[in-house]
């Protein structure tokens, strides 16, 4: 009942309308509490060697800390391991999003077994690219086209989005990336006195965000956007709707952590069309995959 997002009075209450027992808040929070120790257990199990994709993202809540209600980020990592079975890596509480704790959770998949990811999808958090390239040097960075084009609609008229989106499409749909080159090119050449802002912001981060181009169809579906692990997220708030904030990290850990396990459970088969997917990425990535053939 927890894990489905009942808090402790609504567990309370549910036992003594039903089963006419009575049993305290207290005592329900003492029974969830022998879920932390599953949960440090599972954030330190060993990792698989290698993962095609590995999607970077978090999910921000508040929470009581000394006194205070802040803000803080859980920090999740959803891989897709050589066989095509997605696996919450790990959940991490922090304050405030940011690259330099990025880092860390990157070292921490390391030290865990990782070796070597082929490449990343990650929201356009500056300096994210790098955090993960200080541990995983080869690994490709594709940034979340989604996350750029909803962060680019912001800044542009009321009266210019629809068109502006037009163009955008031009982009990210082109069949080839000397295409959307060109595109990139009309876009600045037709807006970029109006909004510098959102046309140098897709020139800045063209690197990143164009890693898509150079695969097949169905690769770029899964990879061009964060859309796995934002799903993930769309069954945490679920489950957290009902609670506002949070008293400690613990009770956010341990609510997410149960979440996390019930979603998993769905997770039993590989993703659609995998094995033509595994040998295009054993071309791409020669040498770097070990399919055991």
């Amino acid at each position: 009942m927890y894990a489905k997002g009942m808090t402790t009075r609504d567990i309370q209450k549910h036992f003594e309308e039903i089963y006419g027992a009575e049993i305290s808040a207290t005592m329900v929070s003492n029974i969830t509490e022998k879920v932390v120790a599953l949960a440090e257990e599972w954030q330190a199990r060993p990792l698989e060697k290698a993962y095609a994709y590995v999607f970077f993202d978090a999910i921000h809540y508040k929470v009581r800390d000394d006194g205070k209600v802040v803000t803080k980020a859980a920090y999740t990592v959803l891989g897709v391991d050589i066989m095509g079975h997605k696996d919450l890596l790990g959940l991490w509480i922090g304050e405030n999003e940011g690259a330099h704790y990025w880092a860390a959770v990157c070292s921490e998949l390391k030290n865990r077994g990782v070796e070597e990811i082929l490449i990343a999808c990650v929201d356009g958090l500056k300096g994210l690219p790098e955090a993960i390239k200080a541990s995983f040097p080869n690994t490709e960075v594709q940034l979340c086209v989604i996350h750029q084009i909803r962060n680019s609609i912001r800044y542009v008229g009321s009266k210019y989005q629809k068109e502006f989106a037009a163009d955008l499409k031009l982009i990210y749909k082109a069949t080839t990336k000397d295409k959307a080159e060109y595109e990139l090119e009309n876009l600045e050449k037709k807006w970029g006195k109006k909004y510098p802002i959102v046309t140098n912001s897709w020139r800045n981060n063209w690197e990143h965000l164009s890693t898509f181009f150079k695969f097949p169809p169905d690769i770029r579906r899964v990879i061009y956007t964060t859309n796995a692990v934002e799903a993930l997220h769309r069954q945490f708030r679920k489950v957290t709707k009902t609670r506002s904030i949070f008293p400690n990290d613990q009770a956010l850990t341990k609510l997410l952590f149960l979440a996390a396990q019930d979603v998993m459970k769905k997770w039993s088969m590989p993703l659609r069309d995998w094995a033509a997917t595994v040998s295009q990425l054993a071309l791409f990535y020669e040498g770097r995959i070990d399919l055991g053939l």
